[in-house]
Formats: C-alpha cells, sequence, structure tokens
C-alpha cells in the first residue's frame, strides 16, 4: 500500500469535488448523525474513566424517569445546531453564549472547559476566556465531538466547512490541533453523508482539508488506521488504544473515532459501542465521534430503538436542519 500521504494527494481534486457538490442529505441521514452522536454518547458514558468516576455516573447517568442521560458531548451538539438554526449559519459570539448558559457540571464537562465556560457565563468575552486555562488553548477533543453537526448545516463547499469547524472550535479549543481534530471530524461527516465518496476514501477527504502543519499530529495514527483498513487487519481494543489513542486530546481520540466507524460500518452499531467501550479511555466521546460517523453512512433508521433523553429535542433539530438544505438549494 502506499504511503497515506500519497493516497491523500492522489485523490484530493475527486473528494474536494464531491463533497462541494449540491447533494441534499436524507432525512434519515440527518437524524442518524444526531442521534447516532447521542447514542454513542450515551452508551459510552457509564465506561468513561476509573472506578470513581463510573460510580458517579451509575449515581448521575439516569434522569428520574429512568432514561439515560447524555453528557456534555451531546449537549454541546444540541447547542451548536441550535446557534445555527438560530443564527442561520456559525455565530462565535452566539455559540459561545449557548454554552456557557447550558453549563452543567453533572453532564460530565472536563475540568479545563469548565472553567472557560463559567468565566464566559460570569462577563468574560470568550476570546480572552479560552486561552484562561491553557495560554495556547486547549487541544482537547472537546470541538472535535460536537464537529459532526456542522457536516448537518448546507456550507457550500468542503473548504467552508473546514473553515466554520476551525472557527466553531476557537471559542473552546483554540490550539490548532483542537481545531485540527474538529476539521477532521466535520470532514469526515460530511464525506460519508455523501453519495459517491467510498468509505476508502473518507480519511483521505478529512485529511485534505487540513495543512501540513495541522496534520503533522495526527499523520502518524492516520497512516496506521490507513493501513489496517486496507489490510483488513483487525487489530484488538487494546492495540487499537496503544496505537491510535483513547484520551482526552484531540490527538488521541480523533483518528480512533474515525478508524471505529469505519470498521463497522457494515456492522451492527451495538457492535461498534462495545468495541469503543473495549478500548476504555473516553469513551464517551469517541463513541460519540464514531456514532455520528456510522449514523452519516447508514442512517437513523439502523440505529437500534434505545430511547435518548430529550429525545423530541433531537428529533426536532435535526427535521429543522434538514428544511435548511431544502432551502438552500431552492
Amino acid at each position: 500500500m502506499a504511503p497515506v500521504h500519497q493516497d491523500f494527494q492522489a485523490i484530493k481534486t475527486r473528494v474536494v469535488v464531491t463533497i462541494s457538490a449540491d447533494i441534499i442529505p436524507s432525512t434519515d441521514t440527518v437524524r442518524g448523525v444526531l442521534l447516532g452522536l447521542a447514542l454513542g454518547d450515551t452508551l459510552g458514558a457509564p465506561y468513561e474513566g476509573g472506578l470513581l468516576a463510573r460510580g458517579l455516573w451509575a449515581l448521575l447517568g439516569r434522569t428520574p424517569e429512568g432514561v439515560r442521560r447524555f453528557t456534555d458531548d451531546t449537549q454541546m451538539s444540541l447547542d451548536l445546531a441550535e446557534s445555527l438554526l438560530v443564527c442561520g449559519g456559525l455565530d462565535q459570539d452566539d455559540l459561545a453564549q449557548r454554552f456557557a448558559r447550558s453549563y452543567q457540571w453533572r453532564r460530565g464537562y472536563g475540568p479545563g472547559a469548565a472553567k472557560v465556560l463559567r468565566r464566559i457565563r460570569a462577563g468574560q468575552p470568550w476570546r480572552q476566556a479560552n486561552r484562561s486555562v491553557h495560554p495556547q488553548g486547549s487541544w482537547g477533543n472537546g470541538a472535535a465531538m460536537r464537529a459532526p453537526v456542522l457536516a448537518l448545516w448546507p456550507f457550500v463547499s468542503g473548504q467552508a466547512l473546514a473553515q466554520a469547524a476551525r472557527q466553531s472550535a476557537q471559542v473552546t479549543h483554540a490550539h490548532p490541533q483542537g481545531m485540527a481534530g474538529a476539521v477532521l471530524l466535520a470532514l469526515a461527516t460530511r464525506a460519508l453523508m455523501t453519495p459517491g465518496i467510498h468509505a476508502d476514501a473518507v480519511l483521505a477527504a478529512a485529511r485534505c482539508a487540513l495543512s501540513d502543519a495541522e496534520a503533522e499530529a495526527f499523520d502518524p495514527a492516520l497512516r496506521t488506521a490507513s493501513a489496517w483498513l486496507a489490510r483488513g487487519d483487525a487489530p484488538t481494543p487494546r492495540q487499537v488504544a496503544r496505537m491510535l489513542g483513547h484520551g482526552i486530546t484531540a490527538r488521541t481520540s480523533c483518528v480512533t473515532a474515525l478508524y471505529l466507524a469505519l470498521r463497522h460500518l457494515e456492522q451492527p452499531f451495538e457492535a461498534l459501542i462495545r468495541f469503543a467501550t473495549a478500548c476504555r479511555g473516553d469513551t464517551d466521546t469517541i463513541a460519540a465521534m464514531a456514532g455520528a460517523l456510522w449514523g452519516a453512512r447508514r442512517g437513523a433508521k439502523a440505529l437500534p430503538p434505545l430511547r435518548l433523553e430529550q429525545q423530541d429535542r433531537l428529533e426536532d433539530t435535526a427535521g429543522q436542519l434538514q428544511r435548511c438544505w431544502l432551502g438552500a438549494a431552492a
């Protein structure tokens, strides 16, 4: 197999042109992304962290009605979706305020994100708050986890989608790796939503939206994942965690989610979640990202019929997003 960066260059033009085409996703596809993300988050959350974290989630992880709660991953994804709908596109100021208003500690926000959002809520401008904890900006996966939602908005091109991913990430994750992770997930989601882009080309579709400097941190894992998929290898969850990562940074989780989704595209959603949770580490976020990617290709009808917290809100948001595509095409 050729080195993965050569594969990217060989198909770059074809991928970008295909993503730029005016193809309206079906309602099932849009629902598949949003509900796949929420299901992955919800089903992955009980397995995250050590005994203390899992024990705490066992107490907090269900509503009074017994429905599994989602975490900050789904909450911030909904915030992003609703901001797009209200503002007619990406508005960083509105997004920052929505994130801050929605913050609740019981959703499992990371300590860094919690501090940033509390400062924004207290009135600090987000352009200051986003570097108040990490002076170079956060390189965590929090921007990537919500980036699939951006693929549900009718941006006119892959380049426009990538720019929106960087801008949405900047609100909370201003480090170049945090922003690059968001670009990877947004472009991979759009690629999987697009007929004619084979699963084998998805990694390239995501990678070619990054500059070489942005991609440097991700390329080793991308090469490994590409080689595994090309050869049909079946590494164990422990091997995936060791070689690709299972952490809270964008570098150690985004490619993992991409690989898991692509490996399980022809398998049931439950198989994807079992493998993701067996990788341990940041299970809710990795499962959320992988679930959104899986749902982008397979659609909501292939998802298990499990009840979700705020199901009506999720369904209504998905429906509004799909109608925006119809309006853009009119």
